[in-house]
């Protein structure tokens, strides 16, 4: 869970003066403070835009609401997205966008972003967002760096309890665990997931990491899987490959006790043609679900509904989530800059950050002072099972696990 198998991308700021005509407007524009451009750079296009195309709703969002409460310090907030096109060299063009532009911040919501972050740190750039693209969120030089969801990472990305906790917890004793050949960071994953259910007591019954990225053809792992005698599951593939091989299970009689998905938990499972074959499933989230309101989820909620015209049951996908957190973090950390903030007073604000819940919106505080190449002391989770009427909170508290000493899966691949 704490490494997501995901395609995202970044945020950008750019500073501008308008100007009047009329002589009886130049006092006050003269005295008129420079807007701030924030830029979301994310895969509006490419393959991840059917993932992560709606993201910068959240990211909106949270700048309009912010406007609306006087900007920063006067300063008003103007929007930038950027798409990285799913490309590797594109990624790096899009950052060097938001530079040229005067981009006093990054919030990156992209997978990639580990290929543009030395452009990004080079310039002395301020960056926030997802970590789930590398491990540089963790990494020297990359001090610029706040990951807004987990605060920051180990680069040598141990084995966490947590994933064989939740297997256990809803009856789980053989597991089978299935991974992309291609995505490291799935291949990854997935041995994590391995050896965490093993260190619970559970047994690996099928360990696949060969599968081609995107399949949806499982009949030949649903076979395997029933001679295996499998009652769980833990894949860690995108939403479309983890509904298609939960399809094939049941179609091939596999009974299953706790099949979990670290992705999924999205308005658009609700009218998926595998929604049926989903029910009784497990879905995970880092951030409060709606459903269980506090004071984060309902300014989230009311913003979206009144800036991006969502409905009232309407609940975002993880990454308009991301965007979110990455905009609310780097308006924090604007705010405390100071009435002119720059990159490096924005740098040296966010690592000051001693608490941040993005209003409680994550389950534990992040401390900034000291989180840098580290994981949380626990990784926690919302968990929800998947029910006729939608996704329906198994527990208002989260489900939290934590790293098992002298474990690692940074070589994995």
């Amino acid at each position: 869970m704490r490494r997501w198998w995901v395609i995202c991308s970044a945020l950008s700021v750019l500073i501008g003066v308008p100007m009047t005509c009329a002589a009886a407007d130049q006092a006050s524009a003269s005295t008129a403070k420079a807007p701030i451009t924030i830029a979301l750079i994310t895969s509006l296009t490419g393959p991840a835009a059917t993932e992560f195309a709606s993201d910068p709703s959240g990211f909106l969002a949270r700048i309009d609401l912010q406007n609306a409460n006087g900007g920063i310090d006067g300063h008003k907030l103007v929007p930038l997205v950027i798409d990285d096109e799913t490309s590797p060299t594109a990624i790096d063009t899009a950052v060097e966008e938001a530079i040229s532009k005067g981009a006093v911040g990054i919030v990156s919501a992209s997978a990639l972003f580990f290929l543009a972050a030395k452009t990004a740190q080079q310039a002395g750039v301020p960056v926030t967002g997802t970590y789930s693209d590398g491990q540089e969120w963790g990494q020297q030089p990359y001090t610029n760096m706040f990951s807004s969801d987990e605060g920051s990472l180990n680069p040598t990305l141990p084995v966490n309890t947590l994933e064989g906790k939740l297997l256990r917890m809803f009856g789980g004793t053989e597991a089978g665990i299935y991974g992309y050949s291609i995505s490291p960071s799935s291949t990854r994953e997935a041995n994590a997931v391995a050896q965490s259910f093993t260190h619970a007591g559970g047994k690996v019954a099928v360990l696949n990491t060969s599968l081609p990225f995107g399949n949806v053809n499982f009949t030949t792992q649903a076979i395997i899987a029933k001679q295996n005698h499998i009652n769980a599951i833990y894949p860690t593939m995108e939403a479309s490959s983890n509904f298609a091989l939960a399809t094939a299970l049941k179609q091939a009689g596999v009974g299953m006790k706790a099949a979990i998905f670290s992705v999924g938990y999205d308005p658009t499972a609700l009218t998926s043609s595998a929604w049926p074959d989903l029910q009784g499933d497990y879905f995970l989230s880092l951030f409060r679900p709606f459903s269980i309101p506090d004071a984060g989820t309902r300014q989230m909620a009311a913003a979206l509904q009144k800036y991006e015209h969502f409905s009232k049951s309407q609940f975002p996908t993880p990454f308009q989530y991301e965007s979110w957190a990455g905009a609310d973090l780097m308006i924090k950390g604007l705010q405390m800059a100071g009435g002119n903030p720059t990159r490096a007073k924005v740098i040296r604000s966010l690592r000051s950050i001693k608490s941040y819940t993005a209003n409680g919106l994550l389950p534990n505080p992040i401390d900034y002072t000291s989180i840098f190449g580290h994981d949380p002391a626990k990784t926690c989770v919302w968990v929800l099972k998947a029910q006729q009427g939608g996704f329906v909170p198994v527990s208002s508290q989260p489900v939290c696990g934590s790293d098992i000493p002298g474990t690692s899966t940074a070589g994995d691949s």
